[in-house]
């Protein structure tokens, strides 16, 4: 199905495992995403993490979202379905999203923005400021935040891991590793595995590799004056993120005027996978605020 195709689809009762893989050209790149949910309202964006396809999306989130809002996942260039080679900035994405925002003609969206995908909230929301109504940032933190610039050094050995012990290392990298973390992790990686059909394109490991030194690079970079955000964001994490340290969780809320801030005992990098039953009403009472 293609952009032209999406007015005849309903979008709301759809499930996310079954909603359509869409494309539209932006400048001349295809970028895949899906969309569903009720037609009205202010759209949600959901940006993800790195690495992560459009089957990366948990499906307990976006479903409980998609109740109530229209919720369109995306893929960035390079990566999935979408054409192009995967950016190594964060700035980069940003001007992509803004650029697939408009070219699906909205003028106001709402973005939801985990990991890789809250640097990239954060920019869009900086540089676009016109376009954004609210903000939700989760498992994510500033530019130039606390180790944000090691991530690779914290994840190639659980990586590893997951290698040895047959585990998709997420199971390792997103959740703690207490009896409470390990059930979660493998609720989450059996949520991943319900759509069976049209299913995503893997990300290449040159596609990876490049999104690794976006990160790397936004660890590094000069703070962004967070202060000039004056719409209402909501923050969460887990109280053990081993990937984008808590901290930085606390910082941005810190720095941000109009935010609200969740921390999940128990809970990692995947806090708001962890706690989606928690999650997608605070999410969603939020957004209707």
């Amino acid at each position: 199905m293609t952009n032209s195709d999406k007015h005849l689809h309903p979008g709301a009762g759809m499930s996310y495992a079954n909603t359509a893989n869409l494309s539209i050209n932006v400048g001349g790149t295809a970028f895949a995403y899906r969309d569903l949910g009720p037609r009205s309202g202010v759209p949600l964006i959901l940006l993800n993490h790195w690495g992560a396809v459009l089957d990366n999306f948990d499906p307990r989130i976006v479903d409980g979202l998609a109740s109530r809002r229209r919720v369109i996942a995306t893929d960035y260039r390079g990566i999935g379905a979408s054409g192009g080679t995967a950016p190594v900035t964060v700035d980069e994405m940003a001007r992509d999203a803004i650029a697939l925002i408009r070219a699906l003609g909205f003028e106001k969206v709402d973005l939801l923005g985990f990991s890789l995908g809250g640097f990239v909230a954060q920019d869009i929301a900086l540089k676009a400021p016109d376009l954004v109504r609210k903000l939700i940032l989760a498992g994510t933190g500033p530019a130039g935040g606390k180790d944000i610039d090691k991530v690779w050094s914290v994840s190639w050995p659980l990586m590893i891991k997951g290698l040895l012990t047959l585990r998709d290392p997420k199971f390792y990298l997103f959740f703690t590793s207490t009896v409470h973390g390990r059930q979660a992790a493998k609720a989450f990686l059996k949520r991943l595995k319900e759509r069976k059909a049209d299913r995503d394109k893997e990300p290449t490991p040159g596609a990876f590799l490049r999104q690794l030194k976006a990160i790397h690079a936004w660890g590094r970079q000069a703070p962004q004056d967070l202060g000039s955000i004056r719409i209402p964001v909501l923050i969460a994490n887990g109280d053990n993120d081993i990937m984008v340290p808590t901290v930085n969780t606390t910082e941005m809320a810190r720095r941000i005027p109009n935010s609200q801030l969740i921390i999940y005992e128990d809970a990692g990098h995947g806090g708001i996978f962890q706690n989606h039953a928690d999650f997608v009403p605070k999410a969603l009472s939020f957004l209707d605020a």
